[in-house]
């Protein structure tokens, strides 16, 4: 059983930052994973970034490459997204998840799921 929460969302304009922050708590030592994904309304839920908590690997979205960070402090059960260079089309809820598999981008494969944060970005 595995509790996330997702925070640091809000409105920005165009070209700005956030931070998105997820924390964890609860039998964490079997997710492999934390994952990042957004879904606008009306558009299916997509992958924006992954983590493993050992060893760091990262993956991300086309789309964020170059834009996006994800981090995490494995002594604070966290995960961060640091979003620079925001543009209207990131514009989305953004969700924490977790999973046992190794960076999968398939939100399918994840078993636990934050209850979203709002991004909003101006033009």
């Amino acid at each position: 059983q595995v509790q996330l929460v997702e925070s640091g969302g809000g409105l920005v304009q165009s070209g700005g930052s956030l931070r998105l922050s997820c924390a964890a708590s609860g039998r964490t030592f079997r997710s492999n994973t934390m994952g990042w994904f957004r879904q606008a309304p009306g558009k299916e839920r997509e992958f924006v970034a992954g983590i493993t908590w050992s060893g760091s690997s990262t993956s991300y979205a086309d789309s964020v490459k170059g834009r996006f960070t994800i981090s995490r402090d494995n002594a604070k059960n966290a995960v961060y997204l640091q979003m620079n260079s925001l543009r209207p089309e990131d514009t989305a809820d953004y969700y924490c998840a977790t999973t046992a598999f190794l960076l999968p981008t398939s939100a399918s494969r994840y078993a636990y799921w934050g209850q979203g944060t709002q991004v909003t970005v101006s033009s």
